[in-house]
């Protein structure tokens, strides 16, 4: 979306999303900038439980390191602790963990076209796929769709890549803070951050879909999980964003306002 000269997008590489950075460079650093705060914070006490669970499990730091390294999607790497405590087999981990991750498919595919552009090697949208988790999807899902395709990829790229280089620390943070902290707090800790991804749906009211989907699955949840533990937070997820995908169809559009888009 072309922008024009007078535009503040061209003077202030932070007043995003407006179409455009005055470069890649700057939709870098803009990138950079908003992984910090309350993104940085909430990922980063996640994954302080998440070390403590490590420490839990009688595994050494170094491979809750290494899962944040190689894996970086909080729900699979818990899968794999709890899993490994209670010592299930690696074919057992393996297909849990696949399953746990497969929301990651639609997520990358959805994703990809925004990064897409003209002379970009093949081997960088691999490379950034890493990144592809909740917090950084989500960023990448309401930004790079203004920018110019040109600075899409470095937008995500610099957000993708603080998030998860910090991660690493904090994964040996919690690890270490085990002894200093109750139990229960840094266990709690995981729970941030799905909690605050749930919060930043339900604040973009302009997705009508994403807030029916919440409400359907809270009232269908906990019904779902009494008649089957094991199967009832599927079943939940499928219901409910196929009924939120219907109603979101069958109900009469909200009309624009002027500060809509």
């Amino acid at each position: 979306m072309p922008v024009p000269s007078d535009s503040p997008a061209k003077s202030d590489p932070a007043a995003h999303p407006s179409g455009a950075f005055t470069s890649p460079r700057a939709a870098a650093l803009a990138g950079l900038k908003d992984s910090l705060g309350v993104p940085m914070l909430v990922l980063g006490a996640s994954y302080v439980g998440f070390g403590s669970l490590v420490h839990g499990a009688g595994l050494d730091v170094w491979l809750g390191i290494f899962s944040t390294f190689s894996g970086w999607a909080l729900p699979g790497q818990i899968v794999v602790v709890e899993l490994y405590s209670l010592g299930g087999s690696l074919l057992l981990v393996a297909a849990a963990v696949g399953m746990t991750n497969a929301r990651l498919l639609p997520m990358t595919v959805s994703l990809m076209p925004y990064l897409r552009a003209r002379g970009t090697p093949a081997w960088a949208y691999y490379l950034v796929s890493h990144y592809v988790a909740v917090t950084a999807w989500a960023a990448g899902m309401r930004v790079c769709p203004t920018l110019p395709p040109e600075q899409r990829l470095p937008y995500f790229a610099a957000f993708g890549t603080a998030l998860w280089a910090m991660c690493l620390v904090t994964t040996a943070l919690g690890f270490y803070l085990t002894g200093l902290l109750p139990g229960y707090v840094t266990l709690g800790l995981v729970f941030l951050n799905p909690i605050y991804f749930m919060l930043v749906f339900v604040a973009d009211a302009r997705h009508r879909a994403r807030i029916l989907a919440l409400v359907v699955g809270a009232l269908l949840g906990p019904p779902l999980h009494l008649v089957s533990p094991d199967w009832g937070l599927l079943a939940t997820g499928v219901a409910a964003g196929s009924i939120a995908f219907g109603l979101d169809l069958v109900l009469p559009s909200r009309p624009k306002g002027r500060g809509d888009a």
